[in-house]
């Protein structure tokens, strides 16, 4: 167990990191990420005003439809990334744990005069990852199947209400279950009694994320990086890009938009390195070229179960971006060979 975010969380169970892993990517998984923050926005004002924070289309975004997003600062710099659902009524927000109290508190502050924000800190979050997922999940929702990847619906378990998306941060099939706390326990208890389904913690909940490219806030993106540079401009819609309709108006959109217009204007490019030695390479380590110059640094890094390769997510000046590059990674004194490559890995 290790603290994080004011919570007591595993990270890992009598299984065993690698073997989580590998049963989350064959099976299905079961984390509790009752940490991270759930809140709502209410109001026929919701979904315009949300859009002056993040640069994605929310008022375009159909009703049961998922959208992963960026809150932004003036800088243009990450404060967040987090997932939203248009549930008619209201949008859904699903922020991370450790962001979670200045996020509202952002929020609340720009647009809580415009429209209803409520936090739910009543609400647990479980995510049900895994090719097995689905198969597990409908003996206890017989209809969730319905749902498609980046939708999400209401539901009933035992007379308690469950909000259900198919997403997930694993690369692989999954569901996110909003649960009142009062429930979330017995919930939990019924779904690990089932033979495809294992609890799963914290230290393969990151390297399955790792391993599929998925950026950590903290580490991969902060507010020093801006979403062009951490190569997230697909989350972006045309829509709200230069010449579309909703062009701007968000927070930091001046410099965001300088730089999806001209990538000349980035300091540094989150890439996809794979060591061509068996040494693992950590965040913080230092990368330079091949003179000895320093081009950047790891932001993330580990020996991954199901490539068996050390594998790393990095910032790279825009020259040294290109893939099939060498860079070195500078290990307590050795230069480590690693390739830039494709995402995911």
């Amino acid at each position: 167990m290790v603290a994080f975010a004011d919570y007591s969380m595993s990270v890992q169970y009598p299984l065993g990191l690698m073997a989580e892993h590998k049963h989350t990517r064959n099976d299905a998984g079961l984390f509790d990420v009752s940490q991270m923050g759930q809140l709502r926005l209410h109001g026929k004002n919701a979904a315009t005003t949300l859009e002056t924070l993040v640069p994605m289309d929310v008022v375009g975004l159909g009703v049961g439809k998922q959208r992963y997003g960026l809150l932004l600062n003036e800088q243009g710099g990450i404060m967040d990334d987090l997932m939203f659902v248009n549930q008619g009524d209201d949008i859904f927000i699903v922020v991370n744990g450790a962001c979670k109290a200045q996020d509202m508190a952002h929020i609340q502050s720009h647009i809580g005069h415009l429209c209803g924000v409520i936090p739910m800190p009543e609400r647990a979050l479980l995510a049900l990852q895994g090719p097995q997922s689905a198969n597990a999940l409908s003996e206890f929702i017989p209809n969730v199947s319905r749902l498609v990847f980046m939708t999400g619906a209401h539901f009933q378990w035992r007379s308690c209400d469950l909000f259900i998306t198919r997403s997930g941060y694993t690369g692989e099939d999954g569901f996110e279950i909003s649960i009142d706390e009062q429930h979330a326990s017995d919930f939990v208890q019924a779904l690990i009694e089932l033979q495809q389904v294992k609890a799963i913690g914290l230290g393969a909940r990151n390297s399955l994320r790792l391993e599929t490219s998925l950026c950590l806030y903290g580490n991969d993106i902060d507010t020093l990086t801006t979403p062009v540079e951490a190569q997230l401009q697909w989350a972006l819609q045309k829509v709200r890009r230069s010449g579309g309709e909703l062009e701007g108006g968000y927070l930091g959109a001046q410099k965001v938009l300088a730089q999806l217009d001209a990538a000349s204007a980035l300091q540094g490019q989150r890439v996809g390195l794979v060591s061509q030695e068996l040494i693992p390479v950590r965040e913080h380590v230092e990368l330079q070229e091949l003179h000895g110059n320093r081009i950047g640094e790891i932001t993330s890094g580990l020996l991954e179960p199901t490539v068996d390769t050390p594998i790393a997510m990095g910032y790279v000046t825009p020259s040294q971006s290109q893939l099939g590059n060498t860079v070195y990674a500078m290990v307590r004194g050795k230069a480590v060979n690693m390739v830039v490559s494709t995402m995911p890995f």
